[in-house]
């Protein structure tokens, strides 16, 4: 049928919660407009992703919207990211934006997560 399902690369999506959060940081923060989500190397998993708020779009973004948030994502963060979910959690630990990866092998508490 023509699937070619290989070139397409995963997006990532945005839970309710982490848009409200990602809205309602950026009403306090005049200029940024958006949150860039970036994958670095480190950690003690081999990666750790770094939250930023920013204030431009770069060529290579690729832009996660929903409900008037926007989630900045660079092509080659993308590549680790594809499929992942980011959430927004606020629990006994504390408010922390986390990221369900399925293409993380093993994880750990330091470099998924971060408060604000």
């Amino acid at each position: 049928m023509g699937m070619d399902a290989g070139t397409e690369m995963k997006s990532v999506e945005l839970t309710e919660a982490a848009a409200k959060r990602i809205t309602t940081i950026l009403r306090d923060e005049p200029g940024k407009i958006a949150l860039r989500v970036s994958v670095e190397g480190g950690g003690c998993s081999g990666f750790s992703y770094a939250f930023d708020l920013t204030d431009q779009r770069n060529d290579d973004d690729h832009a996660i919207e929903r409900d008037g948030a926007t989630v900045l994502i660079d092509d080659l963060s993308l590549v680790y990211m594809g499929g992942s979910v980011i959430d927004f959690v606020d629990d006994l630990i504390g408010q922390s934006f986390q990221i369900r990866n399925p293409n993380a092998v093993a994880s750990c508490g330091c470099g998924t997560s971060f408060s604000i």
